[in-house]
């Protein structure tokens, strides 16, 4: 692992550093906040998944967590969205596929499989990198994020509900295998067999095994990709079905950009680590 850059911040520490992925193949990058409670011993930790054309500085600039996160005692890790320099032919031609758009899947269609295993690596190599360099409580960690990567953060927690104490996201693509995005990343990463489309859908996740807390949606009314990306409805209802907990919330007037993010950002901190010192 090598260091990018670290600064002071709210008593605390955020960096941005890199290391080379034996999951992607390549050198990923990433950001860490380290709250002032570190000095004391190991903290919780919660991982932010970011959307849609999104680096690992995005959440980092955008989101105002740290302040809370200093007050609350979070390690707070947000990785890019997606492989950087795998050269495969168009994965910049478009913003919703390929470069910035991982879309938090294991690919398995040639050329994507190589290097695109961001589920694998958000996951498993990341948690085992940080824990080793960081001063992270492996017993207390959560996963939470925005469009796609709340997409993501669903996928993951449902999956592994033993590695994950909590889960919130905002405006997250809750039912891909219904909306353009999902469609778009699903065919191209993982091929036209749907049954494999159902193991990163949230909502066909949650119907067969609920995760263990109560899960924190926050939702924008006035989201230009609420009614045909987003879906939560679809989330609703199949959590209802399973009996799975979930508090969503409508937010009137909001879009579905940071603005949005930073005004409930403290609710979602609050919501973590509440969980996570349970």
């Amino acid at each position: 692992m090598k260091t990018i850059s670290e600064h002071k911040c709210f008593g605390g520490v955020q960096g941005y550093y890199a290391h080379a992925s034996k999951e992607i193949g390549l050198e990923m990058k990433f950001a860490v906040y380290q709250p002032p409670q570190i000095a004391s011993g190991r903290v919780p930790i919660l991982y932010y998944l970011a959307g849609l054309t999104c680096t690992e500085e995005t959440f980092a600039i955008k989101a105002g967590a740290q302040r809370v996160a200093a007050e609350l005692g979070l390690i707070l890790v947000a990785p890019d969205t997606s492989p950087r320099g795998a050269n495969v032919p168009g994965e910049a031609d478009s913003w919703d596929f390929g470069v910035g758009a991982g879309f938090y899947v294991d690919a398995t269609q040639v050329p994507w499989s190589k290097h695109y295993r961001m589920y694998s690596y958000v996951t498993r190599e990341l948690p085992e990198l940080i824990t080793t360099k960081f001063p992270a409580d492996t017993a207390r960690q959560g996963m939470f994020g925005h469009s796609m990567g709340g997409h993501g953060a669903l996928v993951c927690a449902l999956r592994n509900p033993g590695q994950y104490r909590s889960l919130s996201a905002f405006a997250p693509i809750a039912a891909p295998m219904r909306c353009p995005w999902g469609k778009k990343a699903f065919k191209g990463y993982l091929g036209e067999d749907q049954a494999r489309w159902r193991d990163y859908d949230a909502s066909e996740l949650v119907k067969r095994a609920p995760f263990p807390g109560t899960i924190l949606v926050d939702q924008g009314l006035a989201d230009k990709f609420l009614a045909d990306q987003l879906y939560p409805e679809v989330f609703e209802a199949a959590c209802r079905e399973s009996g799975q907990k979930l508090t969503i919330r409508r937010q009137e007037g909001y879009d579905h950009g940071y603005f949005f993010i930073s005004t409930f950002m403290e609710d979602h901190l609050r919501h973590h680590a509440g969980q996570l010192r349970m």
